[in-house]
């Protein structure tokens, strides 16, 4: 799937005819809501990552982005975390760090302000083997720059992803 998408892309590029990606045409109401991704990274130093389902009611359709997901209520945001991992991979959380948070203010819309935590997550090869995709359509690990090299990743996604991979640029 994912080489037929990237060849149609491809193509759309090569007629200089590129179509708006599809969050751009979304209809209906978006729900803000605080959330919790994943920054995936494998021994190797490679990111994964998730192609988000090509539907036109979430955030960033058929983009690239952390797993994860809102927060439930009475759920805490560690809670979340090891929830999304093993319903979306069915990979078992043994260990996440708090990695940063952002915060999103919706009030002009009549909405509340809402956070997303990232969290670092290692994993071993073992583990990514095993990685079972239950959402989105499909998973890939990716060097930094390839990530985020990519045309189509949630930009907040790839804020964190460019954070982590230059966090020295920010160490005291």
């Amino acid at each position: 799937m994912a080489d037929g998408l990237r060849v149609a892309r491809l193509i759309r590029l090569r007629r200089n005819k590129l179509e708006s990606p599809l969050f751009l045409t979304a209809v209906g109401r978006l729900q803000p809501a605080n959330a919790v991704a994943a920054i995936l990274i494998l021994e190797d130093g490679r990111y994964v990552m998730q192609l988000r389902d090509s539907v036109p009611h979430i955030f960033f359709p058929d983009h690239w982005g952390c797993f994860g997901g809102a927060v439930d209520d009475g759920e805490e945001p560690q809670q979340t975390l090891r929830r999304e991992l093993r319903e979306e991979l069915e990979f078992m959380l043994t260990e996440a760090r708090e990695f940063t948070r952002f915060d999103f203010d919706f009030g002009f819309f009549g909405q509340k302000a809402v956070f997303r935590i990232y969290y670092e997550v290692l994993v071993s090869a073992t583990a990514y083997s095993r990685f079972v995709l239950h959402e989105g359509a499909q998973f890939r690990a990716f060097s930094a720059t390839e990530i985020l090299s990519q045309p189509y990743v949630t930009p907040y996604d790839a804020f964190a992803i460019w954070i982590h991979y230059k966090r020295e640029l920010f160490q005291r």
